[in-house]
């Protein structure tokens, strides 16, 4: 399984419980018998730059028609797309700043979201996503609880944007993992939030792994 594994926290990695998340999910299905191929990406440090209006114009302009300087802006956009799509699964793990998704992992999704790349536009207007067969699990962290029945469950802008992000380029079933509180509460409640993160990371891997060894078995 070529896994592209995509961090996103802006902390030093020791510090950093969602990257620590994003390994140990990496772990868990190598013990589950996955032979992974990791493809690493940390937005971090590698930062694709902001939308800009000359690569809205070279996004929209039909690819035999695009210029030398088009084809320039648009390089770094289709390094990243191909990435995508050669990857049989996305493990994105990052925090919560501010109630949504990091600045870093925004601009990586300006950047992979290509007409006739990973979405194509339809003569009559609507569109078709064509990531549907990448598996996809977003692993996040939250400094506050936003679990159903938490006075904050409202403030919770990073579920919805990478559910509608993803299914826009056809993942139409992405997988979370959300380790909550981590921050403003008791260290206990803290500590059962990463309880809980581990055991459910556990059982997705097992579950990916089934499913992954399922598949080879049929090809």
């Amino acid at each position: 399984m070529k896994i592209l594994h995509i961090d996103a926290s802006s902390k030093f990695h020791q510090w950093s419980n969602s990257r620590a998340l994003g390994r140990f999910f990496l772990e868990e299905l190598q013990k589950g018998g996955v032979d992974i191929e990791v493809d690493y990406l940390d937005v971090t440090a590698d930062i694709q730059p902001h939308v800009s209006a000359d690569f809205v114009q070279a996004t929209y302009t039909p690819e035999d028609q695009r210029t030398a300087q088009m084809r320039e802006v648009l390089a770094a956009s289709d390094a990243m797309c191909q990435r995508v799509m050669e990857a049989d699964a996305l493990v994105c793990a990052m925090p919560m700043y501010n109630w949504t998704i990091p600045s870093t992992f925004k601009t990586f999704i300006d950047t992979i979201i290509r007409t006739g790349v990973t979405y194509d536009l339809l003569p009559d207007g609507t569109t078709v996503g064509k990531l549907g067969d990448k598996k996809v699990i977003f692993i996040t962290t939250r400094g506050a609880d936003l679990r159903e029945g938490s006075p904050y469950s409202a403030m919770d802008a990073m579920t919805p944007v990478l559910k509608a992000s993803f299914a826009f380029i056809g993942v139409d079933t992405p997988q979370f993992v959300d380790a909550q509180p981590l921050q403003f509460t008791a260290a206990e409640e803290r500590e059962a939030a990463l309880v809980r993160a581990h055991a459910e990371l556990s059982h997705l891997a097992s579950q990916w792994a089934i499913a992954w060894d399922t598949s080879a078995v049929l090809l």
